[in-house]
């Protein structure tokens, strides 16, 4: 199915791009190739005066509940620099960054009202992990009546089985799965 993207009231959102995230053993892409497409996909929509937003993470600052299976702990503090985004990202003036502290990017953010106030439909997603924050900002998405699509090349997970359990049993039920290729061209 061919995908067409007004880039006018479609948004970029990368999620986590970070030093903490970027560091990680990634499947199935890695977190050079999950750059790479990032930039590839930004830069596209800027060539079309598009907004790109990248949201990280205060790591210091996660909820932290009883749960279960608790992420494994460090015994010493994260890095300073841990919340930061990689310059391999590619930030660029113009570029909005928002900052959450929780795993999706909606609640207790700024995100929505950057949304709103510029038309935005659509919202192609991006980042580091693909069931952690890429799933929830996702699903908040969703509810709030944004059309979501996938670059599924775009990001990825802790391990190939969660990358792929998400994008073959979610996404496609509340979006469209695209390659950044694909959603590069769609902008043109």
């Amino acid at each position: 199915m061919d995908l067409i993207l007004d880039p006018k009231t479609t948004a970029l959102v990368l999620i986590d791009l970070q030093y903490s995230n970027i560091a990680r053993q990634l499947s199935p892409h890695t977190s050079s190739e999950v750059l790479r497409k990032s930039v590839l996909l930004a830069n596209a929509l800027r060539n079309k005066e598009g907004v790109v937003i990248f949201v990280r993470v205060l790591v210091s600052e996660l909820l932290n509940l009883p749960v279960d299976t608790p992420f494994p702990k460090s015994s010493s503090a994260p890095p300073p620099n841990a919340s930061d985004l990689v310059p391999e990202a590619g930030v660029q003036p113009g570029d909005l960054v928002v900052t959450k502290r929780q795993w999706g990017a909606f609640y207790g953010t700024d995100l929505e009202q950057h949304l709103r106030r510029r038309g935005i439909r659509t919202i192609v997603l991006g980042g580091i992990a693909t069931n952690f924050g890429v799933e929830s900002t996702a699903r908040a998405a969703f509810d709030r009546g944004y059309e979501l699509v996938f670059a599924e090349d775009a990001m990825s997970s802790i391990t190939a089985e969660a990358h792929s359990f998400t994008l073959n049993n979610l996404f496609p039920r509340i979006g469209r799965v695209r390659s950044a290729e694909q959603i590069a061209k769609a902008w043109q």
